[in-house]
C-alpha cells in the first residue's frame, strides 16, 4: 500500500514556552496505512492513509501495529501505552514501560528522559502538562467522566511533585476534542460538574452549559472551559490550546460521537536528555 509517510506536518504541538527538553505532539487522522472508515480524507471523502493508534477498534490490527511504528519512528521514544477507562487513575510512564503491558489507568507522568506519556482520543480532551523547566511532564485523558473525577487535578500535582515544585509553576496544552457547539449533554452532566464546583467555580462551571434551544435538560458544554476551571484551582494559568473541534473538524480528527466507526489519535508528551 502507497500511503504517505507520517511527518510533523500531520502533527498538532503545542505553543507553549517551556524548557526545550519538553517535547509533545498530537496525531491527526493521517499519515499512517489504515482503510476507510478509519482512512483519511481526500477532497472531502476517505481515503487509505489512516493513521488509527487505537488496538481496541475493528481496524485491522496490522495496520493499527504499522501506524504505531510510523509514530515511534518520528518520535524516536516509545510510547507508554494505557488501556484506558474514563477513571482517575495515573501512573509512572517508565514504570509501565519496564514492566510491560498496558495498564487500567487514564493519566501518566515521567521525569524520565525517552519514556513518553500516552493517551488516546476521538472526542475525549486529551491534557498535556509540563515543568517549565523541564523536570517532569504528564498526559491525562479527560472526557467529562475523567474530568469532573479530578483525572486533570491528579495528573498535575504528580507531575509537579516529581518536578520538585509546584503547580503553578506548570504549563497546559488542551488538545483536540469535541468543542462546545457540539458536544450535547444532560441534567446528570451538568449536575455532576455543579456538585464538584468549589465557591468561585459555581458561576463559570454554570455558564460552561448553554441551554440547548428551547430542550429542557439538555446543554452544550464546553469541555474547554471546564478544563481551565479545574486548572486554575491549583494556580494553573498557562494554558494554551482549546480550539479545536474533532467532531466539526473531520478533515483533520476521528470523532466517535460524529462516527461512530472511528480510529484513535494519540497524544504523547516526552522528556528529551
Amino acid at each position: 500500500m502507497n500511503c504517505p509517510p507520517l511527518t510533523m506536518h500531520d502533527c498538532l504541538q503545542p505553543g507553549w514556552r517551556v524548557s526545550s527538553r519538553v517535547r509533545a505532539l498530537v496525531t491527526t487522522r493521517s499519515g499512517g496505512v489504515s482503510l476507510p472508515p478509519y482512512g483519511r480524507i481526500v477532497d472531502g471523502a476517505q481515503a487509505p492513509g489512516g493513521l488509527n493508534l487505537g488496538l481496541r477498534t475493528d481496524d485491522e490490527p496490522s495496520h493499527v501495529e504499522e501506524n504505531r511504528a510510523r509514530l515511534r519512528a518520528l518520535v524516536g521514544v516509545q510510547p507508554a501505552w494505557l488501556h484506558q477507562v474514563h477513571g482517575d487513575t495515573v501512573v509512572r510512564a517508565d514504570a509501565v514501560l519496564d514492566a510491560g503491558g498496558s495498564p487500567h489507568a487514564d493519566a501518566s507522568m515521567t521525569d524520565r528522559p525517552g519514556a513518553a506519556c500516552v493517551v488516546m482520543v476521538a472526542d475525549c480532551m486529551p491534557v498535556l502538562l509540563a515543568d517549565e523547566a523541564g523536570r517532569a511532564v504528564g498526559a491525562a485523558h479527560a472526557g467529562w467522566r475523567g474530568l469532573v473525577a479530578g483525572i486533570v487535578e491528579k495528573t498535575a500535582r504528580q507531575v509537579a511533585a516529581l518536578a520538585g515544585a509546584q503547580t503553578q509553576t506548570l504549563h497546559a496544552y488542551l488538545g483536540p476534542a469535541i468543542g462546545p457547539r457540539a458536544f450535547e449533554v444532560g441534567d446528570d452532566v451538568r449536575d455532576a460538574f455543579m456538585a464538584a464546583a468549589e465557591g468561585a467555580e459555581r458561576a463559570p462551571t454554570s455558564d460552561a452549559f448553554a441551554p440547548r434551544g428551547q430542550t429542557q435538560g439538555k446543554y452544550l458544554a464546553d469541555l474547554y472551559a471546564l478544563a481551565r476551571l479545574r486548572l486554575a484551582r491549583h494556580g494553573i494559568v498557562q494554558v494554551t490550546g482549546g480550539d479545536a473541534c474533532t467532531v466539526t473538524q473531520a478533515d483533520r480528527f476521528y470523532s466517535y460521537r460524529r462516527d461512530r466507526v472511528t480510529g484513535r489519535m494519540a497524544a504523547l508528551i516526552w522528556l528529551d536528555q
